[in-house]
């Protein structure tokens, strides 16, 4: 009796094996039967996904920006008016002493004014003045990199003897860390949206093609086919929809990042920096692929659960 209750569970497994075989492989001949419906729904939710998944990037991007920002940690320091040259090269000695600094440049205002009238727009503003003037007008300026917290820097070069100013870009960037939590939150919210959408379009598509079916599946409920069996197939269908859809979006998205990576490595190197677009890993390619799937599977199951709740076969 154990062999063939063995050899019974044995072969409702290859029978089971072989109808996900074969729901498989139907499901994709119909997307293949109908090649303009089936591109048609795989662009719109490929879309869907996309939007999302491109202001996910491009936030992902200015957070490598910000990254570069937060580890220059550059603090400017103005010293009084008439700071003679000695006193400043004692306080550069003495801060570069300091063990938050990792660097001390001086800024003398000769080097200041020359750095001010290559700018075409101060030049006639510096000769209206006077060069003399101009010169005697600004103070000497110290360009300090720290090692740690700027702002605890700031502070205590503020108290030191000689300095009338201190400033470091900490407020800019609180902004656009701010703007980019901001932005992330958008992105999240139209990722839902969007997601949702594109489920109801797959489940969409799915009910047209359970209806198209509907003698056919009333058929097989009367020869007592199970649910599983009469679902297994549109299952199928829907998760070929989202893995298709999602193979289009990640290929939408490396065509985007071809066609801005040049202009963006020229508006770069305009600012003598540079700057490359960075795409996504092979992990996230794994999990939009999965979200995707995933998607058009749930779609798939509202769909086929709801024909099947609303089209029982009459017992008795």
């Amino acid at each position: 009796m154990s062999e063939r209750s063995a050899g019974t569970h044995a072969g409702r497994f290859r029978t089971w094996l072989a109808h996900h075989g074969f729901s498989l492989v139907a499901s994709l001949g119909r997307l293949l039967r109908r090649p303009w419906s089936s591109l048609l729904t795989i662009a719109v939710m490929a879309l869907a996904l996309a939007l999302p998944l491109a202001l996910g990037l491009a936030l992902q991007n200015l957070a490598r920006l910000d990254d570069a920002l937060q580890a220059a940690h550059e603090v400017n320091v103005f010293l009084a008016p008439g700071t003679a040259n000695d006193q400043a090269a004692a306080l550069a000695r003495a801060l570069r002493a300091r063990p938050d600094v990792a660097t001390v440049e001086v800024i003398p205002p000769t080097q200041a004014l020359a750095r001010m009238r290559a700018r075409p727009e101060l030049a006639d503003a510096i000769d209206a003045l006077g060069e003399e003037v101009a010169r005697n007008a600004l103070p000497v300026v110290l360009r300090l990199h720290a090692r740690g917290d700027e702002h605890a820097l700031a502070a205590a070069v503020q108290a030191m003897p000689g300095v009338e100013r201190v400033q470091y870009d900490a407020v800019w960037r609180q902004r656009l860390q701010a703007w980019l939590g901001f932005g992330t939150r958008i992105a999240q919210v139209l990722a839902v949206l969007l997601g949702l959408g594109a489920l109801l379009v797959v489940g969409n598509t799915v009910r047209l093609d359970i209806q198209s079916r509907h003698e056919e599946i009333a058929v097989l409920q009367l020869l007592g086919a199970s649910d599983g069996f009469v679902r297994r197939p549109f299952l199928y269908l829907g998760l070929s929809y989202g893995l298709a859809a999602g193979a289009l979006a990640l290929a939408i998205l490396a065509a985007v990042r071809v066609a801005l990576e040049a202009p963006l490595a020229a508006l770069a190197a305009s600012y003598g920096g540079a700057f490359a677009l960075q795409g996504l890993r092979w992990p996230d390619i794994a999990g939009v692929l999965a979200v995707a799937g995933l998607l058009g599977w749930l779609g798939a199951v509202l769909a086929v659960g709801h024909h099947l709740r609303q089209n029982r076969p009459l017992e008795g």
